[in-house]
């Protein structure tokens, strides 16, 4: 049971590893909170529509240490992988800083109709909209960038190249 639990704590020590580890709260979370948000904004339970705002901003918000960890294990993995996969690996990391932000708008958004539902009830339709096409406009982002992430380790998946400008090393 010893090298079991070290095997545990050493990979907890690796970034690259918590990456994939965490990446799917983001998408899965996100996901699965549109749709309580859906659903609690048609039945107008006002509990359960700032439940659900708060899940939105909470799984949004996860995409910071996913981010995080993956800028940290970017060199492990890319000198451990071949060149179709570095490649696809810089157009995943590329995709990444931009969804990040995506994510954070619909965090963003989820936070700011909350803080109207609790102060005026009556002025949130057009923020829910706005809630839920930043969420939308995330999720499809982060299903982008999990589809070419896929492609980094699974070369099964490879199916295609990557776009030419991906061939750069410079993942500034």
């Amino acid at each position: 049971m010893v090298p079991l639990w070290a095997d545990f704590r050493t990979a907890l020590g690796q970034p690259e590893y918590l990456h994939v580890l965490l990446n799917p709260l983001p998408i899965y979370g996100l996901a699965t909170a549109v749709v309580g948000f859906v659903a609690a904004w048609i039945s107008g339970r006002r509990a359960a529509q700032m439940i659900t705002l708060l899940l939105i901003a909470g799984t949004a918000a996860a995409v910071w240490p996913v981010a995080y960890f993956g800028h940290q294990g970017y060199d492990r993995v890319y000198s451990l992988s071949d060149d179709a996969a570095q490649k696809w690996l810089n157009w995943h990391e590329h995709l990444g800083d931009q969804v990040v932000w995506l994510y954070s708008v619909a965090a963003a958004a989820a936070l700011l109709t909350a803080v109207i539902l609790i102060r005026r009830p009556g002025r949130y339709r057009f923020l829910f909209s706005l809630t839920l096409a930043a969420t939308l406009v995330a999720l499809a982002g982060g299903a982008l960038m999990g589809f070419v992430g896929g492609k980094i380790r699974h070369s099964e998946f490879r199916d295609h190249a990557p776009p030419a400008w991906a061939n750069t090393s410079d993942n500034s």
